[in-house]
C-alpha cells in the first residue's frame, strides 16, 4: 500500500467537514452508537479501505470488517463496515465513499487490461503515467498497484526519461548521443531511457548503450516491426509503448513483444458503484 501521512488523511477529511456536521448536531444524534456498511453494487477490485480505516479511527469509529486493497468483489458484497458514535460515522461517511469508489474504479480498470494483455504476453507490465488529477496521486497509484499495476515515474525525480522536448536543448538525436558518455558518468546508478520516433534512432541509441525505449502512439503491426529488428541485435534493451493504450488495444500492443505498456487510460472512467448504510447499532 502506498504510504499516506495523517496529515493528507486529515486533509481530506477536513475538505468536507470544515467545522461542524451541521445536520447531526441539530438532529442531535451524535452520541448515538451506529453500524456503517460499504456494499459494492458490481463486480470490481476494490482499493482504498486501508485509507477509510485510517481516516474511520480518526472520527472515534473502529473498523470491524475490511477486504484489502487488491481484492475483487461481487455485486452484494459488504467490504467495509464500522461502528462508533453517529457523528463520526456521519462524518466519515462520503469521504470513504469517494475515496472506495474512485480508487475502486482506477483498481478495476488496471486489472482488466492486466488480464487482457497477459493473456497474450504473460510477463508484459502495466505501468500508468503521471497524468493524474493533481492531488490525487497518492490515492491513485495505491489503486494502480491493488490492481495489479505500477507507477511509470513517480516523479521527476527518478528515472532518466528523454523526450523531444529535451532534445530540443541537446541537438537532437546526434546532440544527445555526443553526449552519452557524460550523461552515463553523471547517472551511473539510474537507467536512462529515451523516446524515439522511429528504427533508425532506435538502433543508434541502442548501440549507444541506452537502458530503455519508449515508442509513442506507434501502431501495433508497425511497432510489431520494430520490436523484432530491435530484438534482432540488442536483446536486453527495455522496450516501452506508450500513447492511446486501452482495454480495446492493449493486447494487440502486448503481442508486438514490447516489455511494459504505459497507460493513462485507467484514470480516466467512472467510479465503482457502492452503497453506504448507517443504521443504529
Amino acid at each position: 500500500m502506498v504510504y499516506m501521512t495523517d496529515e493528507a488523511i486529515e486533509r481530506l477529511l477536513k475538505e468536507d467537514v470544515p467545522y461542524i456536521d451541521l445536520t447531526s448536531l441539530i438532529l442531535g444524534i451524535n452520541e448515538q452508537q451506529g453500524l456503517m456498511r460499504f456494499t459494492c453494487r458490481e463486480q470490481a477490485v476494490i482499493a482504498g479501505t486501508e485509507v477509510a480505516q485510517r481516516l474511520l479511527a480518526k472520527l472515534g469509529a473502529e473498523t470491524i470488517t475490511r477486504v484489502v486493497s487488491g481484492t475483487e468483489v461481487k455485486a452484494g458484497d459488504v467490504f467495509l463496515a464500522a461502528a462508533g458514535p453517529a457523528k463520526g460515522l456521519q462524518m466519515a461517511w462520503k469521504v470513504c465513499q469517494n475515496i472506495l469508489e474512485y480508487s475502486s474504479g482506477i483498481a478495476t480498470r488496471t486489472r482488466r487490461l492486466v488480464e487482457h494483455g497477459r493473456s497474450v504476453s504473460p510477463r508484459v507490465q502495466i505501468v500508468t503515467t503521471r497524468k493524474i488529477f493533481p492531488g490525487t496521486k497518492e490515492l491513485a497509484i495505491n489503486a494502480v498497484i491493488a490492481g495489479g499495476g505500477f507507477p511509470h515515474r513517480l516523479g521527476l525525480s527518478e528515472t532518466v526519461l528523454i523526450f523531444a522536448q529535451h532534445l530540443n536543448f541537446t541537438g537532437g538525436i546526434d546532440g544527445l548521443l555526443a553526449m552519452m558518455t557524460e550523461i552515463r558518468a553523471r547517472a551511473r546508478e539510474k537507467k536512462i531511457i529515451v523516446e524515439v520516433a522511429d528504427l533508425e534512432q532506435a538502433l543508434r541509441l541502442c548501440q549507444a548503450g541506452v537502458d530503455g525505449l519508449q515508442f509513442d502512439k506507434v501502431p501495433p503491426a508497425k511497432l510489431s516491426e520494430m520490436v523484432a529488428a530491435i530484438r534482432a541485435v540488442h536483446p536486453t534493451v527495455t522496450l516501452i509503448g506508450t500513447g492511446g493504450i486501452n482495454e480495446q488495444n492493449v493486447a494487440a500492443y502486448a503481442q508486438t513483444g514490447v516489455d511494459v505498456i504505459s497507460t493513462t487510460w485507467v484514470y480516466f472512467g467512472k467510479p465503482v458503484d457502492m452503497g453506504v448504510s448507517i443504521t443504529p447499532a
